[in-house]
């Protein structure tokens, strides 16, 4: 039954039998504590900087209006 929603049940239950009813949360704070890149929430003016080079390098077309034609 891999893949099914009842598959992931039994999956769930045989996890928290074996390792615990708190398995999940265990495994997820150990993610969390792996992390160790900061992002733009830890630089906001290095966020700044990358969206104006996104933004420069736009894929979108320069609109052209009727008056520039």
């Amino acid at each position: 039954m891999a893949g099914t929603k009842a598959g992931g049940q039994k999956a769930a239950a045989t996890n928290k039998a074996l390792h615990g009813s708190d398995f999940y949360a265990k495994i997820g704070a150990i993610g969390g504590k792996k992390g160790r890149t900061g992002g733009f929430a830890a630089n906001p003016a290095l966020a700044r900087i990358a969206g104006a080079k996104g933004g420069r390098i736009s894929r979108r077309g320069k609109k052209i209006t009727a008056d520039a034609v």
